[in-house]
């Protein structure tokens, strides 16, 4: 081999494995939310309740499209709702919150909602499922409101 023909094919080499390490760092990055800061950033990843135009709401959805029965949501706990990206709790006897499903820390969706605690899985954030405030783990902001409306024994989104 020519000395051109070995760098050429050493330089393939390099680009494959830099390549190849570079979709490794960003598949690692899009798990956690691809953002070191601990607000909400990143939002492009899921659609906001007020239809996607970005601001506080959270979730998504079709506003008045029915989310759940309040049977569905265990009074003290809640219940996450992935595609809307939206968790509803029911902190006390008939009184129904819903938040983002988005961890404020680095934009994990959260997991499930027990002993009155909405808990993510990634970094061990916890939220207060009464208001969204931060109880523990390393978010520093709390869950963003979303809007929901209770109609007998319907949840629909706002």
């Amino acid at each position: 081999m020519t000395g051109s023909q070995e760098t050429g094919r050493l330089f393939g080499r390099r680009t494959v494995v830099t390549a190849v390490g570079a979709a490794g760092i960003a598949a690692a990055l899009t798990a956690c939310g691809g953002s070191e800061s601990d607000s909400p950033s990143g939002a492009a990843a899921e659609k906001p309740a007020d239809g996607g135009a970005g601001g506080s709401g959270g979730g998504g959805g079709d506003a008045g499209a029915v989310l759940a029965k309040t049977s569905d949501i265990p009074e003290g706990g809640g219940k996450v709702f992935a595609d809307q990206g939206l968790v509803v709790t029911q902190p006390t006897a008939g009184q129904f919150k819903a938040f983002s499903s988005k961890c404020t820390h680095q934009g994990c969706a959260v997991k499930d909602v027990a002993n009155g605690m909405i808990n993510c899985p990634c970094h061990g954030s916890m939220f207060d499922a009464t208001d969204g405030s931060v109880k523990g783990g390393p978010a520093k902001a709390p869950l963003p409101a979303a809007a929901i409306k209770v109609e007998g024994d319907s949840i629909t989104l706002a």
